[in-house]
């Protein structure tokens, strides 16, 4: 990665990266085992059995990547060292998948509780997490931590209701019906929620240090290591065991991709409920019903902040390696970048009140995260470079290749996954495009930057009379107009018996040859400024620059840099709000990038 000093507070423990960890796989409880039962009937707990493993397998995994890449493991920085290109691949594909988890889970928590119009809450939720954020990740851990704890409460209540019902359950468990393939794709499209994976090991750049380790070398494996394995644990065996004991209800029948039960319709989506309320049975069970509803629709909310978590750790690692702007590693003063955090808040809400519906959100998930972990278990898996014990590498690889046989079904059978991946896709590489052409611009501009005329600057005196006098102070004022910041720096120069060089920089977006090798003669404004100016400086002989570039401000540090001035002078913007927003602010501009030797006045 490119070195650089902005870092964000190491301040996540075991406890809370284990809730923003279990914010996500535990949500899985609340929709796969219905919806395992709508594709399989009585025998899902065939495809529930392997999916738990699926998940201890993945889980396993990411403790070696967590290790191995302690300043962030998840498929952005892992893959980075070995391909830049499918590193920015994996980050988007990411980046695709937790808009839709942010969106969805809002959305299936709101209709989980049954509030009207739960779209319009589910955006309000989303908002309200979103601002959250801005305390950064440990407020928001923590309060991922309180809502995790009533939820393990209740899922092992549950558990113990369910096991006195398990040897009826496993007596309804009928074999799979079909052929492979058909238990393929349907053990395909319950493969859910794996995304807090890639989420905890991008957090490892905001987990506590081990005991003995520093930032120069850092370990988090007693923070990382913990907080996978139990979140693994529980995940897995209550999945199964509810899974099973899910077969013993009675009369469960499939129509129409929903699943009824006696005396209730579509309890595909609220499976937890229903089996709590037979479970336990009576006035308690209707009650324990409503808890049921009640703390899993919190924890589907502990996913949003997941998925926004996310999002943001993603974007300020972009932006460090500065494949996106610089404005997405600005921090406020929790250490949060806010302007990630309000794109990861803005689109989800977008996305949840144009959409609605959950089967049109969910027929965009998954592809992106199967994915990105696919694409990271085989890049680590296969780098020989990487401490890895020969057990390990063979256990990424085999679940790579799993993961990958996945991702290549969902491609085939969820063309609106995959449509909404790839759009997602071509916008960042697009941006990406446009950072590193202006990026390169700016480099090639500093790579000839050992002379005015280099730059393409054309000096409206001879440059013999330009680099005269060379041991006195010399200004540089950079001009739209021959108004009060040039009569400012004319009395300035006069003040100090200084040098003055006044610059025109007429900014163009896109350039030819032809632009570069303009003169000051060929410009009108340019020649009309230039000639006021040398009708105002009566007793100063002012040296005037002129230059056509894509960028005023780089322009400016540039010549200021090149001819050796000790001062730039800069009339404050008149330009409307709008334009600052849309064009940048040329002062600030000019302020990050000027040497610390070269004082800056602006002039108001």
């Amino acid at each position: 990665m490119i070195p650089t000093n902005v870092k964000r507070p190491r301040n996540v423990d075991w406890k809370r990266a284990a809730a923003i960890l279990y914010g996500d796989w535990g949500t899985s409880k609340a929709y796969v085992i219905g919806l395992a039962f709508a594709v399989a009937g009585y025998s899902s707990f065939w495809l529930i059995a392997p999916m738990c493993v699926l998940t201890a397998l993945v889980g396993a995994n990411y403790i070696v990547i967590c290790r191995l890449y302690p300043d962030g493991g998840g498929v952005y920085a892992s893959v980075r060292h070995r391909s830049e290109v499918i590193s920015i691949v994996g980050a988007f594909l990411l980046i695709a998948d937790y808009l839709v988890t942010a969106a969805i889970s809002a959305l299936s928590a709101f209709q989980y509780l049954g509030v009207p119009h739960p779209e319009k809450f589910a955006a309000f939720s989303i908002l309200v997490i979103g601002l959250l954020n801005l305390l950064g990740p440990r407020h928001t851990g923590g309060l991922a931590f309180l809502i995790s704890v009533p939820t393990v409460v209740v899922v092992i209540a549950l558990g113990a209701f369910s096991i006195p019902h398990l040897g009826f359950a496993w007596n309804n468990l009928q074999p799979l019906h079909g052929s492979f393939g058909q238990n393929w794709a349907a053990f395909v499209g319950i493969v859910l929620a794996l995304s807090g994976v890639e989420a905890i090991a991008n957090a490892t750049g905001v987990m506590k240090l081990d005991p003995g380790s520093t930032d120069a070398n850092p370990r988090v494996t007693k923070t990382s290591t913990p907080a996978i394995l139990i979140v693994m644990m529980e995940v897995c065996v209550f999945t199964a065991l509810l899974g099973l004991a899910m077969h013993a209800l009675p009369g469960l029948t499939v129509a129409n991709g929903d699943v009824n039960a006696p005396g209730a319709e579509g309890v595909r989506d609220y499976m937890l409920r229903y089996m709590g309320q037979i479970f336990v049975g009576g006035t308690l069970g209707h009650a324990f019903g409503l808890v049921i509803s009640i703390v899993f629709g919190l924890l589907l909310l502990s996913a949003v902040n997941t998925a926004i978590v996310d999002l943001i750790t993603i974007q300020f690692l972009m932006s460090r390696d500065r494949e996106i702007p610089k404005v997405f590693q600005q921090l406020n003063r929790w250490g949060v970048p806010g302007f990630a955090m309000v794109l990861a808040t803005v689109v989800p809400m977008l996305l949840v009140l144009l959409v609605k519906d959950m089967a049109g959100l969910a027929d965009l998930y998954a592809v992106g995260v199967v994915g990105a972990i696919a694409t990271n278990l085989g890049a680590s898996s296969t780098d020989r470079k990487l401490s890895i014990k020969a057990w390990e590498r063979a256990l990424m690889f085999g679940t790579f290749v799993v993961m990958a046989a996945i991702e290549m079904s969902l491609l085939i059978d969820k063309p609106n996954a995959r449509y909404f991946a790839v759009t997602i896709l071509a916008v960042g590489l697009i941006l990406r495009g446009l950072v590193h052409e202006r990026r390169m611009k700016k480099e090639a501009r500093k790579a000839f930057g050992v002379a005015p005329e280099q730059l393409a600057i054309d000096l409206a005196r001879p440059k013999t009379e330009a680099f005269a006098s060379a041991d006195s102070e010399s200004l540089l004022c950079a001009i739209r107009s021959a108004g009060r910041t040039l009569d400012f720096a004319l009395r300035e120069t006069e003040r100090l018996n200084a040098r003055l060089y006044v610059l025109f920089v007429r900014e163009q977006p896109f350039m030819t040859e032809q632009d570069v090798g303009r003169k000051w003669q060929e410009d009108t404004e340019a020649s009309e400024i230039f000639a006021e100016a040398k009708r105002k400086a009566e007793n100063i002989t002012p040296l005037f620059c002129y230059a056509v570039s894509p960028s005023a401000a780089e322009t400016i540090v540039d010549v200021a840099a090149t001819l050796g001035v000790s001062r730039v002078i800069l009339g404050a913007p008149q330009r409307h709000a709008l334009m600052h927003l849309l064009r940048g602010n040329v002062i600030r501009e000019v302020s990050d990038l000027l040497p610390e030797e070269i004082d800056l006045l602006v002039y108001a």
